[in-house]
């Protein structure tokens, strides 16, 4: 069945294919190279975001401003990444504990919970300010806590959060 002709035609029809596919493409490469690639701009539309990026400059809020203008609805909607954790009626424990009133309430307080530890060396009592700091990073606020989540980053978004929370409770 297999011979050294249908095994040099084998080769041979690979070959021939192989060269239409590289003669191809020195082709379309020789037709459609633009000669002005590296050419600057012919010419450019002014869209005015260069006049707004530098007229609006990035006002970063301290925590305390941010909480001041806190808003509770707009931290309605940001508690369903903790919904999934924790829970806002007293004494009902999830993955991790309740947060009803846990604004002023001292740290790893909750009764039945059991806590890693790594809390009590962070803060003794949960301000709005600390509360803000472990949201932001828990790693980083309390290194070796077993809260998995990777933080929130806005500072208003936090802020509006810890008003959400201490509005439940």
């Amino acid at each position: 069945m297999f011979d050294t002709m249908v095994i040099t035609k084998t080769v041979a029809a690979f070959c021939g294919a192989l060269l239409v596919f590289l003669l191809g493409n020195w082709a379309a490469s020789a037709l459609y190279v633009s000669q002005n690639a590296d050419a600057p701009q012919a010419y450019v539309i002014d869209t005015g975001e260069d006049e707004a990026a530098e007229a609006e400059p990035e006002v970063e809020l301290t925590f305390e401003e941010a909480f001041e203008v806190a808003d509770a609805s707009a931290g309605s909607s940001l508690w369903s990444q903790c919904r999934a954790c924790h829970q806002l009626e007293e004494g009902a424990n999830g993955v991790g504990p309740y947060l009803h009133g846990v604004v002023g309430r001292p740290v790893q307080s909750v009764d039945g919970f059991r806590y890693s530890g790594a809390l009590a060396e962070a803060a003794e009592v949960w301000t709005p300010e600390n509360l803000s700091q472990f949201i932001a990073n828990p790693q980083g606020y309390a290194s070796g806590t077993s809260m998995g989540y990777a933080g929130l980053d806005d500072v208003q978004d936090r802020a509006n959060l810890i008003a959400y929370i201490e509005s439940e409770s």
